[in-house]
């Protein structure tokens, strides 16, 4: 089991049920995948740094968690493909 993060930036114009859902979702292919999450920080809105698909701003979300080498390629097909999220990136910790 190795340590990762991932920051993902959900579009502005989600409403909050819908940024909790995707949180939730989120929490839940990590979990599925046999892994752990220790710790999920919602940044809130924030001015993106240029315009990304026509948004200024976005929602960020940092979550750490703990998983085997092969669940992050799951995870970043998922987020991949989720409508609300504009951007995202994992990273694998020291």
């Amino acid at each position: 089991m190795k340590r990762y993060e991932t920051l993902f930036v959900i579009a502005p114009n989600v409403v909050e049920e819908e940024i909790k859902a995707t949180i939730e979702k989120i929490k839940g292919v990590i979990e599925n995948g046999g892994g752990v999450v220790d710790n999920v920080d919602e940044w809130g809105k924030r001015r993106l740094a240029y315009e990304i698909n026509h948004f200024n701003e976005g929602y960020y979300v940092l979550i750490n968690f703990t998983a085997s080498p092969e669940l992050p390629k799951e995870l970043d097909r998922v987020l991949r493909i989720s409508d609300n999220v504009i951007r995202h990136i994992v990273v694998k910790l020291d």
